[in-house]
């Protein structure tokens, strides 16, 4: 009686074949059809509050219905009037006269005891976010949380300055810690600099590993040990 050769591995049946083209297939679709369902009812979004505002005479859609007859809904319309007047607010802003009307609106703004504060936390998130010429972070790290030995992937923000910088016994860095799967909230922490452990990673690809919770690394490297193989490697 032949035994098997213990080298050659054993053959997938039907359904383990059609499983496995199954995923391969769904990670291939799945994230380009995310992408695309997610531009495409952000698009409809940015219409649903831009179009109303746009009068039906000078209403592509309107126009177009009124010249064919056919009843058509153009998405995106409203991304683009919204860009197109976002350009044109720009353009005027950096005049003269535009600089005069924005200090005069924001002098009445903030004139208003409840709107100022909320006119002025938002105007300052957004010239922290959208101004040129400087990323949000700076480079990832590592920095030991919640406990000494204990490590965790951060994002440095700049070096800390006034008050915090003035008081601190050391040189201070200001780091924003992410939380797992959705790095968009977490913790801000003054770290000294020599605790911090600059990565060679791309906040990208820091970001990449943080939402994936460990299982995709940088340069689509995935882990392939399962938890008992690293537990033996780390022992």
């Amino acid at each position: 009686m032949k035994l098997p050769d213990p080298q050659t591995p054993p053959k997938r049946g039907l359904f383990a074949s059609i499983r496995s083209n199954f995923l391969t297939g769904l990670i291939v679709i799945a994230p380009i059809g995310i992408t695309i369902w997610l531009i495409w009812s952000l698009t409809g979004w940015i219409d649903s509050w831009v179009l109303p505002f746009i009068p039906d005479a000078y209403n592509p859609s309107m126009l177009i219905n009124r010249w064919t007859g056919v009843e058509i809904n153009i998405r995106g319309i409203g991304v683009v009037t919204f860009l197109i007047f976002t350009f044109l607010v720009g353009w005027l802003a950096k005049g003269l006269i535009g600089r005069s009307m924005i200090r005069w609106a924001e002098s009445l703004v903030l004139s208003i005891p409840l709107i100022r504060s909320l006119y002025s936390g938002l105007k300052q998130i957004a010239e922290t976010i959208l101004q040129q010429g400087q990323q949000n972070f700076d480079k990832a790290c590592l920095v030991e949380y919640p406990r000494k030995g204990i490590w965790a992937i951060a994002f440095i923000s700049t070096s800390a300055k006034g008050e915090i910088a003035a008081r601190a016994p050391e040189d201070m860095v200001s780091v924003f810690l992410p939380t797992t799967p959705n790095p968009t909230s977490g913790f801000l922490l003054f770290v000294p600099r020599k605790d911090v452990i600059i990565l060679d990673m791309s906040v990208e690809d820091s970001a990449k590993l943080i939402i994936s919770a460990g299982l995709v690394y940088p340069n689509g490297q995935e882990s392939s040990q399962p938890p008992d193989q690293v537990q033996d490697a780390a022992e």
